[in-house]
């Protein structure tokens, strides 16, 4: 397989190149293939549905063939994973897709972990560390930490804006030790993933470090997450005709949103062939990709708190890729786009539990309040020209390619459940009164140490500090 930038699409590497690097230094863009392999179509409609190792062998094989013998790859998808995600049903055409069984009880455990094997194993015979630089919002330092700690030849600095995740989020982070250690930065995610992004692009820095990334710029991250797309989208296939009565329904994607990474997997599994009708992108305040897709300007602007932290991304990396892969026109065919305030953050939370009883978090109270404004009339209203004002709270006014499925009963939404609402207990139980179940795996973390490094928003001090100290 050959990846290519995006923004130059002259350049052209192989799979270890991209995943090693990151981003391409010299142009600041991220890698991308030059092409989307299909699945066999035996395969995707075999019944039972595969397993999710089975299903990640076979979606990874492509874009690794030659470098990585399929034994090994074997070998990586079963080290990366000893847990699967979930498909829970909400109601008799809303699936909720669980993605926090893993070790950090967040969905980017899914990349991580890939990640972390696939650069030990291009790393096994270099003589210097592999340095993996990562700005986090809330839940992927800590999934990055997780995955990379005491993995042979690689080493991790995570960088967080101080004072602007969870307690629990920040526990997860500040007590990594060993090969793996956390930086908190006076200012926001943006400042965070700014100064990440520099030290990619400063050559005097790279001269002296091997630098790599493990945010969803890494192509490695964003791969591995597509699995799951294809995972829950053959699930609820298959599920369909006997929760709903509905045959080959149209499979919407409602996904929390923050830096377009797990969108744009979700791209790629589409792509690949997995039955899936189109995708909800569903963000917090931070709504510059609902924003673009209402009025065709894309405007990254500073980002802003909310209670779905983790997707508190004001100018998010990944619409570089989107934009890469379609035209708007193609976008906006394909994506619904919705956004919330805090406010509908914690009455989504409460009507959740109110009328299914499952206890979500706030990313995914926003995916869900979004479904159920589409099925319930939003999309409706869209296709009969009645469109809101998409500086307020709900859907932007964009009629996609689907929205006669929904109006017609023949569709079922899979909204993405990233992490456990555990991590967000006081939100939580603000929307519904009682606190959400603690995982034994998150009860442990609150009894460490903390070990977080102060760092101002300053890159000439982040820099002196990488020199001095890595």
């Amino acid at each position: 397989m050959i990846y290519t930038d995006t923004r130059d699409s002259s350049v052209k590497v192989d799979f270890k190149t991209a995943v090693m690097n990151g981003m391409n230094q010299a142009t600041g863009g991220l890698y991308i293939p030059t092409s989307f392999p299909k699945l066999d179509p035996a395969f995707i409609n075999k019944n039972p549905t595969p397993s999710f190792r089975e299903i990640a062998l076979q979606m990874a094989k492509p874009y690794v063939e030659g470098e990585i013998p399929e034994e090994d790859l074997i070998g990586i998808i079963q080290d990366a994973y000893p847990f699967s995600p979930k498909v829970a049903p909400l109601d008799s055409v809303s699936y909720v897709l669980e993605l926090f069984h893993g070790p950090t009880c967040a969905f980017k455990d899914f990349g991580a972990r890939f990640m972390a094997r696939t650069m030990s194993y291009f790393n096994r015979n270099e003589s210097t560390p592999l340095h993996i630089l990562v700005a986090t919002s809330g839940d992927t330092g800590s999934a990055v930490g997780s995955a990379f700690h005491n993995v042979p030849g690689l080493d991790v600095t995570i960088l967080y804006p101080e004072g602007k995740i969870s307690p629990l989020q920040e526990k997860q982070l500040s007590t990594f030790t060993g090969n793996v250690r956390a930086l908190k930065v006076k200012g926001t995610f943006d400042d965070c993933q700014k100064l990440v992004k520099t030290a990619f692009t400063d050559t005097e820095l790279r001269g002296k470090l091997r630098l790599s990334s493990a945010n969803s710029i890494n192509i490695s991250r964003l791969l591995p997450q597509s699995f799951y797309y294809m995972y829950a989208a053959l699930i609820a296939n298959n599920r369909a005709a006997m929760d709903n009565k509905i045959h080959s329904p149209a499979i919407i994607m409602v996904v929390p949103s923050g830096n377009f990474g797990n969108l744009t997997s979700g791209l790629i599994a589409k792509e690949m062939g997995a039955p899936i009708a189109g995708f909800v992108a569903a963000t917090n305040t931070n709504r510059t990709i609902p924003d673009w897709i209402a009025t065709g300007d894309y405007n990254a602007r500073p980002s802003i708190e909310t209670y779905a932290n983790a997707m508190d991304v004001g100018a998010p990396s990944n619409y570089e890729r989107i934009k890469s892969m379609y035209t708007l026109d193609q976008v906006r065919e394909m994506f619904a786009s919705y956004w919330l305030d805090n406010d509908g953050i914690l009455k989504a939370i409460e009507a959740c539990n109110k009328k299914t009883g499952y206890i979500i978090d706030p990313h995914g109270a926003i995916g869900y309040k979004a479904w159920e404004d589409i099925k319930n009339g939003g999309i409706a209203d869209l296709v009969a020209g009645v469109k809101g004002d998409f500086n307020k709270p709900g859907l932007t006014p964009n009629v996609p390619s689907w929205a006669q499925r929904v109006i017609d009963k023949k569709a079922v939404g899979v909204i993405l459940e990233t992490a456990s609402p555990a991590k967000f207990g006081q939100v939580v139980t603000d929307a519904i009164g009682k606190e959400p179940p603690i995982p034994a795996r998150l009860e442990e973390v609150m009894r460490l140490q903390d070990r977080a490094i102060p760092m101002n928003n300053d890159y000439n001090q982040f820099k002196e500090w990488l020199l001095a100290n890595l």
